[in-house]
Order: C-alpha cells, then sequence, then structure tokens
C-alpha cells in the first residue's frame, strides 16, 4: 500500500484553513496545528469590540470544521520551533514530523519595538484581544456614571491609532455608539464630552485605497463627529496620555492600536529567509533554501513583476495562495506546477450605516450601495449557514432599532486572598 505524504499547517487563519479545504479527503495526511481550538473572522472583529456581534458568531471550531473529514486532523498546541534538518515541529506537547511543512502563521500587531505601548494599548488580532476592547471600554462607561464628575479626562477620549480599514471601522463604529447607543443605556449621563480621535500617520485615511476612498472615508468621519489627526506619528502611551512625535499629547485610558502588522515568525530559520519579518518565498510559496517548508499568506514576502515590494497583506491573497499551493501537491509532477499570480480583487471599508467605499478593478463607489455591497460580502465570506443566519439577524436588528443587546461585560473571576 502507497503511503500518504504528511503534510503539517501550522496555523489555522484563512491561509492554513484553505490550504486544508483544498486538500481534504485527498490523498494526503494532513495535520493542522494551532494555540486556538478556532477559526476566526478578523474582518468582523471591530464589531466584537463594539458589542454588535457576539465572537461565538464569528468562530468557527476545526474540529467541527474538519467532523466529516478521512485525512485531516487537528492538535491544540503551541509551535515553538522548526527541526529542519530532521523534519521536525516541536510544540509545547510533543514533536511532529512531516513530510511537507507549510507555515501560516499570519501577522501579530506590531508595536514598533515600543515596550509600553506593547503592555498598555490594546490590539486586536485575535478573539480576546477584541473581547478586551469592549469589557475596557464597557467598563469605563460604568465607572463614569459611578464617579459622576471629569475627574479623569483620559476617560473620554477613545483614541485609535492607525487609519487603514480596521481604524477607520472602528472609529465609525464607536461614534455610532455614542450616539445612538450610549445616550439610551446611560439616560442620566452626558456624552457630549466624550471624544473619538482616530490618528492617521498619513495624510488622509485609508491610504491603500483610491483618493476618492480615501477623501470619501475622510468626510464621513467628520460627519459622524470623529476627531481625524493626519500627519501625526504615536510615539509612546503612558498609560494615562497619548504621546506624538509633534509634542502634542492626548489624555486617554482607551488606546488601541491599529497602526501596522508584523509576522508571527517561528524560531528555527536563519535571518537571510526572512524580509521585513516575513518568510521569503519562490513563486511556488517555497521557502528560501528549503525544498519541502512552504509559508503562505502574511507570513510569506514573494516578489513578483507586478508586486516588486510583496504582497499586501491581505485576506485575497492568503486565500488564493492556499488554493494555488493546494492545487500543486495534488498534482503528480512538480513539473506541472502553477506560480503564484496575485490579481487584485478590490479593497473596502465601512465607516458606520449607509457609508462605505468600495475599490473594485472596474469600478469605484461609495455611500448606501456600497454599504450594502460590503455587507453582502461578508456575509457570503462567513463560514456556516447558522452563522450567516446569526449574525444577519444582528445585522438587521441593530438596522431597525439602532441598537443591539451584546454589551456584556465578561471579566476574569476574582479570588479573594483570605477566605472572610
Amino acid at each position: 500500500m502507497e503511503t500518504r505524504e504528511k503534510i503539517i499547517i501550522i496555523g489555522g487563519g484563512f491561509a492554513g484553513l484553505q490550504l486544508a479545504k483544498t486538500l481534504n479527503n485527498k490523498n494526503k495526511k494532513v495535520i493542522v496545528l494551532d494555540r486556538v481550538n478556532h477559526h476566526m473572522f478578523q474582518p468582523l472583529f471591530y464589531q466584537v469590540a463594539c458589542g454588535r456581534i457576539e465572537p461565538s458568531n464569528i468562530s468557527f471550531p476545526f474540529r467541527k470544521i474538519f467532523q466529516q473529514s478521512r485525512n485531516t486532523q487537528f492538535r491544540l498546541t503551541e509551535v515553538r520551533e522548526i527541526d529542519a534538518a530532521n523534519n521536525k515541529v516541536i510544540t509545547d506537547e510533543a514533536e511532529f514530523t512531516y513530510d511537507k511543512l507549510i507555515i501560516a502563521t499570519g501577522c501579530k500587531t506590531n508595536f514598533f519595538g515600543n515596550k509600553d505601548l506593547e503592555g498598555r494599548a490594546f490590539g486586536m488580532k485575535n478573539t480576546q484581544e477584541a473581547i478586551g476592547i469592549r469589557n475596557h471600554v464597557l467598563m469605563t462607561f460604568e465607572k463614569l456614571i459611578i464617579e459622576k464628575s471629569r475627574s479623569d479626562d483620559g476617560n473620554w477620549n477613545i483614541v485609535i491609532v492607525g487609519s487603514g480599514p480596521t481604524g477607520v471601522e472602528l472609529a465609525g463604529a464607536f461614534a455610532e455608539m455614542k450616539k445612538e447607543i450610549l445616550p439610551r443605556d446611560y439616560p442620566h449621563m452626558s456624552f457630549e464630552n466624550l471624544k473619538i480621535i482616530l490618528i492617521s500617520s498619513t495624510e488622509k485615511p485609508l491610504a491603500v485605497m483610491s483618493v476618492e476612498a480615501q477623501t470619501q472615508s475622510e468626510k464621513y468621519l467628520k460627519e459622524l463627529g470623529v476627531t481625524f489627526l493626519s500627519d501625526e506619528y504615536v510615539t509612546d502611551y503612558d498609560g494615562a496620555k497619548v504621546i506624538m512625535k509633534s509634542g502634542k499629547e492626548i489624555p486617554s485610558n482607551n488606546v488601541i492600536w491599529a497602526a501596522g502588522v508584523t509576522g508571527n515568525v517561528v524560531d528555527g530559520f536563519p535571518q537571510d529567509t526572512l524580509n521585513r519579518n516575513r518568510y521569503i518565498v519562490d513563486r511556488f510559496n517555497k521557502i528560501k533554501g528549503y525544498d519541502n517548508i512552504y509559508a503562505i499568506g502574511d507570513i510569506s514576502y514573494m516578489e513578483t513583476p507586478k508586486y516588486p515590494q510583496g504582497h499586501p497583506q491581505v485576506a485575497n491573497v492568503a486565500i488564493n495562495q492556499a488554493k494555488n499551493l493546494g492545487k500543486n501537491f495534488l498534482k503528480k509532477n512538480s513539473s506541472d506546477w502553477q506560480e503564484y499570480e496575485y490579481k487584485d480583487q478590490g479593497s473596502l471599508a465601512t465607516i458606520g450605516k449607509h457609508r462605505a467605499v468600495v475599490d473594485l478593478p472596474f469600478i469605484k463607489f461609495q455611500g448606501f450601495f456600497a454599504w450594502y455591497f460590503w455587507m453582502f460580502l461578508h456575509l457570503m465570506l462567513i463560514l456556516s449557514v447558522r452563522n450567516k443566519l446569526a449574525i444577519f439577524f444582528n445585522w438587521m436588528w441593530s438596522y431597525f432599532n439602532k441598537d443591539s443587546s451584546l454589551r456584556l461585560i465578561i471579566l476574569p473571576n476574582k479570588k479573594n486572598e483570605t477566605e472572610q
């Protein structure tokens, strides 16, 4: 009997999950390793952070996804190191051997080496961080209603650093919460002094999108009452105030960092395999210097004539690199493998109800129709029918009632050090 090739995939994000699905029920033995037991739909993390949808609506357990699979297994474990010489993955609990290894570990929040920012500001790259933002912001309002004074100005400023899609969408969602939800939750409080502040290192928000999208998104932010600070660089955050390169300071106890990402690199590879903390790969996603180790998605750096500086770190690249690599693995001869070529399918962002911007290869549009297009596309990308229906119901409820009932504060239990 022919021995099946053993393929290990590290990471179950967009790239890793798509590769596993492409190889599902094929003549390969596939093992997916991840430090959490579920796939997360990251584009909607900001809605978890703002209490619009439940984390479970955008989280999909791997064991449920592969419940009917005949060849794919999942292991919950933290990968520590790759022993490439012996074809081994070393984890907290065990060692796994492989014939082919695919690294799809994605990215984490990039604080650019600033430990103060990393320790005190909130990132938003996983479910725990999104829930942490929700808890912290809601707790701020609970403290304010008890204090009934402005003794701490930092409680009245929600600062978002970074004006890419994540930052812009967060700012719009918090601005709508200030206008529609908080006055009803706290009828005896005035939220006139609550400021949503978006700090951008560029002149306009959404710098990677078209000029039309940048101009319109800035207009939408201003309509919602968001304070947009352009051409500003945050240099530090001491837990009480945000410090900028220009010398300006903003008091804030709620700082969300959406200013960049960096690769989740696994130990065991020489430095010359990396470029900007991403693995250098060829057109087949094979890591430089290795015959049986590949990297896909955000963690891969592939130079092509169309993209000499590497591809953008977006879901579309990750998904299609995984599809291409999976199809190549299933071919009998490596000479038949197809090189990866990125086809830009456009980008989009939403800035509150009826406010969105869409850049497609053949058309650009904004406003009401763009907002519906954004909702439809994200709904179609959700994995299960049950989750699609749950999100659709929450969105429709919020649309007609301008409210949500998902503002739960979930904090760890505090155990008494001494028994009473």
